[in-house]
């Protein structure tokens, strides 16, 4: 008998080592292929936008379901040993850490020789507001702004269901993220159509994002750096963000490195100014996005280390 907890380890480790091979025939990207590619025909088959969101959702969400139960199911008609391998894979896809680390630390690289113009080239791989004209503290924020978020998206959130629920549970909570990174956009494309996605991911984030908030500041105190405002911060600023979720994650870190955190941003030419999170106490220097890296790496260990203490002792198959 396999527990999930321990899977979930596993995978953690595979992703560390392997990251995410571009070679590989990643499921996620399937499901966002999917997502867009319903679409149209759902747009055009139901007259109400919303409704016809939530049809898709619900035929990407069964579709998941059905992939990842039959994959799981021929392993383990094949053996037991295949199907705690495919546990492994179908968690360790859901799982962006190494990922995560690769393009941020590109970011520093980048700015580390000077190369402005490459750091911000790079930085617009993991952000969505527009980054041609941003300067390197600017560009910092971005990067490190991303690694926050991330770690509830990619990290975090992904090793809660897994361990809870399961490989089915990490993949389902997956396909609502992409779900919401290609359609929850509060513009008049998909206000209403993306409204299903964006609110389920909302839901789905509730616990890890909170979760993950006193976990940073935790992990803040194991780096030597500044727990107690990450503690701080968080209680004063938790709210502030326009996203119920992000901004656990995100005042938490701004908090524990001493910068302030969000601003004014720009998304399509469209100028937003969002709340400011945390106290400039230090600068925006591209040390900070190792520094995050390494809160992520942190809170996510001790993530898995609270969610097998909870679970460990009946969450098996």
């Amino acid at each position: 008998m396999t527990s999930w907890g321990i899977i979930a380890v596993v995978a953690v480790a595979l992703d560390l080592v392997v990251g995410d091979p571009r070679w590989f025939p990643h499921p996620v990207r399937g499901i966002g292929r999917l997502a867009m590619a319903l679409e149209r025909p759902t747009r055009r088959w139901i007259g109400s936008p919303k409704w016809a969101g939530i049809v898709t959702v619900a035929i990407v969400l069964a579709a998941t379901a059905l992939f990842t139960v039959t994959a799981l199911e021929v392993a383990r008609w094949i053996h037991p040993w295949a199907h705690s391998v495919v546990a492994v894979l179908v968690v360790w896809t859901t799982i962006a850490s190494r990922d995560l680390m690769t393009h941020s630390r590109a970011v520093v690289a980048a700015l580390d020789t000077g190369d402005t113009g490459l750091a911000r080239q790079r930085v617009s791989a993991i952000v969505g507001r527009d980054t041609d004209e941003l300067d390197e503290p600017q560009i910092v924020r971005a990067a490190v702004e991303s690694v926050a978020e991330s770690t509830v998206d990619g990290v975090t959130a992904p090793l809660f269901f897994a361990v809870l629920l399961g490989p089915l549970g990490a993949m389902l909570y997956r396909a609502i993220n992409t779900l919401d990174s290609t359609f929850g956009y509060r513009n008049e494309r998909y206000a209403e159509y993306g409204w299903a996605s964006a609110r389920l991911d909302d839901v789905a984030n509730w616990l890890p994002a909170r979760l993950t908030g006193p976990l940073m500041a935790v992990a803040a105190f194991l780096l030597r750096l500044r727990a107690g405002a990450a503690l701080r911060i968080l209680w004063r600023d938790r709210r502030k963000h326009p996203s119920p979720n992000a901004g656990w994650a995100e005042s938490a870190m701004a908090g524990a490195l001493g910068v302030q955190l969000g601003g004014r941003s720009s998304y399509g030419g469209v100028l937003k100014d969002k709340p400011l999170l945390g106290d400039p106490v230090g600068s925006l220097h591209p040390s900070r996005i190792e520094q995050a890296n390494r809160l992520t790496l942190v809170t996510a260990a001790l993530c898995v280390l609270v969610l097998l203490g909870g679970t460990l002792p009946w969450s098996s198959t």
